[in-house]
């Protein structure tokens, strides 16, 4: 069955959307990450990044407020447009020599980024049947990263003649188009609307409470949480790594900017190409296994022969796959569920999930590091320990996302029997 006009350009609309916001974070990310290490070594990035996660719950308190009071697409508005005017603010400090304000724009980079992302894949989530999501998301990714390439590109040119503080501008401007083309997809979708019991926030402005019951939802979660922690420490790796063979500022800025480009560029490819034909050729479960499976090789390559090309290779592999085939995938998981769950719980998930696990695992390191030096090998082992866990749980998630389905699909044919009852009683 053809998808609709009205669906394939609000598709269009979001993506784009989601290409100026991927954009503006390829210079927040490498500026930020660069300014860090400038300021307090390489060695202090898992103490920033234990600061993420309450930051990010207090950014998903005060979005869930909104969107109880407002709606999706005004909340999706004004989350826009006060993050670039908080990355503009960090820009006037850091020109004031406030060296602290390199940690708040890298805390702050990790928040805004998944909140504003996430906040893309509700809308999708709820405009998409499965059978549509199979055929869009992958292309949905593509046009995203097609932004992102352009900006890590953008940063390899702009990084060394400009200043790296200057290119925050870029990203703060980045989220004006963003929020144009996202109020362009929320009038072609139409907004999606809660049901009576969940309207104005009456189950919980966060979704908390609605989370800790689902099975389902907490197994997501989990899956999140492992994923994830490999992402952690092959992050960590990666810039020790880069911190040890590229010594001065501008040019490890240069350097990121040419290696998030390459991994963009990974992932368009699998995103365009592959994502499309393995979910509609492979099952769901087989698609999902077999991520983890290639990051313990590449892990393992990377603890027999550690070197910055490895290191760069295992974290590229792992960020190019998580924003193509696994992105692709996990999203359809939320496509049964209920508009709580996919505009607050979801945001638990795929928002504090993520960087409670990235800041927990680094926070973990970090103390671990106080008391006795952990060896270089222990990052990409650990990375191979969670990926096996992985594996075990997507399968787990596969297989209640086939329930939900089916059950589903039965709710779906018995409305379609009452209402031909109907027509025919008259």
């Amino acid at each position: 069955m053809p998808i609709p006009k009205r669906i394939l350009l609000a598709a269009l609309a979001i993506s784009g959307a989601a290409s100026f916001l991927l954009c503006g974070y390829e210079f927040i990310r490498a500026v930020s990450t660069s300014l860090f290490i400038e300021a307090y070594g390489a060695v202090n990035l898992p103490w920033v990044m234990f600061a993420v996660p309450p930051s990010t719950f207090l950014l998903l308190y005060v979005y869930g407020r909104i969107l109880s009071r407002l709606g999706s697409s005004r909340a999706l508005l004004l989350t826009s447009l006060l993050s670039a005017v908080l990355i503009g603010g960090s820009y006037s400090l850091l020109l004031r020599g406030v060296a602290l304000a390199t940690a708040f724009i890298y805390i702050f980079r990790e928040a805004y980024i998944v909140l504003i992302i996430e906040q893309y894949w509700s809308l999708v989530n709820s405009t998409l049947s499965s059978v549509q999501a199979r055929r869009i998301n992958g292309p949905f990714c593509g046009i995203a990263s097609l932004g992102a390439i352009a900006g890590g590109l953008l940063v390899r040119q702009l990084a060394e003649p400009m200043g790296s503080e200057s290119l925050l501008l870029f990203a703060a401007g980045s989220l004006f188009p963003a929020a144009v083309c996202s109020g362009f997809a929320y009038a072609l979708a139409g907004e999606p609307k809660p049901s009576e019991e969940e309207a104005g926030g009456k189950k919980g402005h966060v979704g908390l409470a609605l989370f800790l019951k689902s099975r389902y939802l907490v197994l997501i979660a989990l899956l999140i949480l492992t994923t994830q922690t490999v992402s952690t420490v092959l992050d960590l790796r990666f810039n020790v790594l880069v911190e040890m063979e590229r010594v001065n500022p501008d040019e490890r800025t240069a350097f990121y900017g040419s290696f998030y480009a390459a991994l963009n560029t990974t992932a368009l490819l699998l995103q365009f190409l592959a994502v499309p034909l393995i979910l509609r050729f492979v099952s769901l479960r087989a698609a999902h296994v077999g991520i983890p499976a290639v990051h313990l090789l590449t892990c393992a390559i990377l603890t027999v022969k550690p070197s910055l090309w490895s290191g760069a290779a295992a974290f590229l592999l792992f960020k190019a796959l998580d924003y193509s085939i696994f992105r692709s995938g996990k999203e359809i998981f939320y496509i049964p569920l209920s508009y709580d769950e996919r505009y607050r719980v979801k945001q638990i998930i795929d928002t504090f999930g993520y960087r409670t696990a990235k800041g927990g695992s680094a926070g973990v390191l970090a103390l671990v590091g106080l008391f006795t030096k952990i060896p270089a090998a222990a990052f990409s082992i650990v990375a191979m320990v969670m990926a096996a866990i992985w594996s075990v749980l997507v399968s787990m998630v596969t297989k209640r996302y086939q329930d939900l389905e089916n059950v589903k699909s039965v709710e779906n044919t018995d409305d379609a029997v009452k209402v031909q009852e109907m027509n025919e009683n008259g």
